[in-house]
């Protein structure tokens, strides 16, 4: 089955003083607030796309190994990912790092990081931003 989920962005105004709200249509939830000044200079004023993109990244990951080490039979007692995304204005996003965080009791480290790769590259997300660089850093608390 597959599943189609959308976003819709309304933006007033040019791309400097301009402004948007971003709302997460097929979930329902509330919308976001996105401008040029929070995703130029790096401000909390919005949200930016980066930052969608980052938490798009992050969520797909952190399902992705939890259904992973249940398959393993190791299955986490949670999970904490960030993903962060830079941007260069003139070049685009230049690159993800994803930091995970993981308690899993009774996985050894070599298995963990095996999973993690798996897990990273099978990741839909990860898939979509083919040719952007992406680093990954795991651990185990």
């Amino acid at each position: 089955m597959t599943v189609t989920s959308e976003a819709t962005t309304l933006w007033h105004g040019d791309l400097i003083s301009g402004s948007g709200t971003t709302t997460l249509d097929s979930s329902g939830a509330a919308g976001v607030a996105v401008n040029w000044r929070a995703r130029s200079e790096g401000t909390a004023s919005a949200a930016t796309p980066e930052e969608l993109l980052g938490a798009a990244h992050a969520s797909c990951f952190s399902m992705g190994l939890a259904s992973a080490l249940a398959a393993n039979g190791t299955p986490l007692a949670s999970v904490q990912t960030t993903a962060a995304v830079t941007l260069d204005p003139a070049e685009g996003v230049t690159g993800t790092q994803l930091l995970v965080s993981s308690d899993i009791p009774g996985i050894t480290e070599a298995d963990f990081q095996r999973i993690v790769e798996e897990t990273n590259a099978g990741c839909p997300v990860y898939r979509a931003l083919a040719g952007t660089p992406i680093t990954l850093e795991a651990g185990l608390v």
